[in-house]
């Protein structure tokens, strides 16, 4: 799963992964430590031009259909098994699909003294990333939101959870935004055109532990 994430590179770093333009590029977009689900985040998607455009949304699909409430349950992953049926995410998967930038999510395992000892997982360098994902607006509760694709863990985050976040390599980055690409192969470039297997991780300061936590817990190692 991914139930935290980061964003602590500068913004022009993150970006150099997309086609953007001004005012994207320049945004002033502060580091983010510990971003966690409900919370407001920024995605990357297609206009009706077909150019790519940043947009903020809420961490947590809220469906199109949805008439008085925020769904009560959890809905910030989209699994890769059920995405193209779920009534929450089929309609994004068709349709609106997003990449969320970031460099690094946390994981949690339990410690001999029974508390949870978070992980810093990232690419080698601590290089910028993009999460698989998808978006949606309500019209009715004007409510702009997203989601992250998961998928079943491979090696090493096996070590750590049973699940985790699908990141697209940048090579098929238009081909998962394009409206043109067929259903069938949007499940393929999320299952072989991923780079999950390169990633890497080390412990952290318990502090990111707390969601209300929004400094450096210390990305280099725990004490």
């Amino acid at each position: 799963m991914c139930g935290r994430f980061t964003q602590f590179l500068p913004w022009s770093e993150l970006v150099k992964l997309y086609r953007l333009t001004d005012p994207y590029i320049g945004r002033n977009t502060p580091p983010r430590y510990n971003i966690a689900p409900t919370q407001t985040v920024p995605f990357v998607r297609l206009d009706k031009e077909g150019n790519q455009v940043v947009d903020d949304g809420r961490w947590g699909l809220v469906p199109f259909y949805v008439k008085d409430k925020v769904p009560p349950y959890a809905t910030f992953n989209a699994r890769i098994e059920t995405v193209n049926i779920s009534g929450t995410f089929k309609h994004s998967f068709a349709g609106k699909r997003c990449l969320i930038p970031a460099d690094g999510f946390y994981e949690w395992t339990e410690a001999e003294d029974k508390a949870k000892d978070p992980w810093f997982i990232h690419l080698p360098e601590t290089k910028p990333f993009s999460f698989a994902g998808l978006w949606a607006y309500n019209d009715a509760l004007d409510i702009t939101s997203c989601t992250i694709i998961t998928a079943q863990a491979i090696e090493p985050m096996t070590m750590l959870h049973g699940r985790m976040p699908v990141i697209l390599n940048p090579e098929v980055y238009d081909a998962w935004l394009s409206p043109d690409t067929e259903d069938g192969e949007l499940k393929t470039l999320l299952l072989r055109h991923n780079i999950d297997h390169q990633l890497e991780f080390h412990r952290v300061s318990r502090d990111v532990n707390s969601s209300r936590f929004a400094g450096d817990p210390g990305v280099t190692a725990a004490a």
